[in-house]
């Protein structure tokens, strides 16, 4: 589980400290999601740049410079590539001719070695299974919609995915995990986050929850390209291989957005109000054959964890451990 956050003062009335203010408590925020590393990427005097660190965001003090507009964030809970090793962390830089991107993603791929087969993609120092993406993109040889939307097609797992390019445009790319975009139109700036929580938590720390905005909707499928200009395009990919995966416990391929029917829970029957059933079941029995008890996956779930994200840190329990441990020490729930 990851955070994605960023914004786009296509109006440029923002201040340089208002844009950096909004940056700092938006990826403060964003921990709640991820505290092992934090980056971000933005365009300045006609090149791209990009800063990451192993840290959690309050203790990344990079701020962008005078003349920066667009700022696309990531911060990192680490599932695959230590985030000790600042190149597996988040966002990645690609290229395609001339033109050079930045890209960020929440969520996890189970395809990753299919994929460089099949595409016969180049090895990397990278071990991050997001670089994929990005390899995917560079293997069109163009950075444009057609290639966003064949490298969403071609992926299998859970996603979402920011882009930057060269010229201010931002691309939100909805798959099966949250995102959020927030429009304040009157003071002309966009501003996302991978959960309206969030979202809004980072823009009441900043002082701004309060001032006119819209949400901006973006379903699964959905492509969302915010202009530099701040018009909006839309487009959308097949997710087809999106609902489809090899999940751990089934040995085939398995619907990934499915209806589990009449939810039952072993305990109290309910949690938060909300009953649950076979997906969360089926995390528990093979949790246990992992060395995580029912109460971890049960505590990660009521503290607003999908089942997708608790899944993806099965993979990795010592990280499910100490993010249970970060959770309800630090309250970042």
């Amino acid at each position: 589980m990851c955070c994605l956050f960023g914004i786009m003062d296509y109006g440029h009335k923002l201040s340089y400290v208002q844009k950096n203010h909004l940056i700092r408590k938006l990826s403060v925020a964003c921990e709640k999601r991820g505290t092992d590393a934090t980056g971000i990427a933005y365009n300045i005097n006609g090149h791209m740049e990009i800063h990451k660190k192993p840290l959690p965001a309050h203790s990344f003090h990079k701020k962008i410079p005078y003349g920066v507009n667009v700022v696309l964030g990531h911060t990192r809970l680490t599932t695959q590539g230590s985030e000790k090793i600042n190149r597996n962390n988040h966002p990645f830089r690609g290229y395609c001719k001339d033109t050079s991107f930045a890209l960020a993603h929440n969520g996890v791929l189970y395809n990753e070695m299919k994929l460089r087969r099949e595409f016969h993609l180049p090895n990397t120092n990278i071990e991050t299974d997001s670089y994929v993406a990005v390899q995917m993109i560079e293997s069109t040889g163009a950075f444009n919609l057609k290639a966003i939307q064949q490298m969403a097609e071609q992926i299998e797992g859970s996603f979402c995915f920011t882009l930057l390019d060269g010229q201010d445009n931002l691309y939100l790319v909805k798959g099966n995990n949250p995102l959020t975009v927030y429009h304040f139109e009157k003071l002309g700036f966009y501003i996302y986050a991978s959960t309206e929580e969030i979202l809004k938590q980072g823009l009441k720390k900043a002082g701004f929850i309060h001032f006119p905005h819209n949400e901006v909707k973006i379903n699964q499928g959905d492509i969302l390209v915010l202009r530099a200009d701040g018009t909006v395009l839309r487009d959308s990919f097949n997710t087809a291989k999106l609902d489809c995966y090899d999940n751990f416990w089934y040995g085939g391929c398995r619907p990934y957005s499915y209806s589990f029917g009449t939810p039952i829970c072993k305990k109290s029957n309910t949690v938060k109000g909300m009953m649950y059933g076979t997906y969360l079941e089926s995390l528990i029995d093979y949790a246990a054959n992992v060395g995580v008890s029912e109460d971890e996956v049960l505590y990660l779930y009521e503290n607003g964890f999908e089942e997708e994200e608790i899944e993806a840190l099965l993979y990795n329990p010592d990280i499910l451990h100490e993010y249970v441990e970060e959770i309800y020490e630090f309250g970042f729930v």
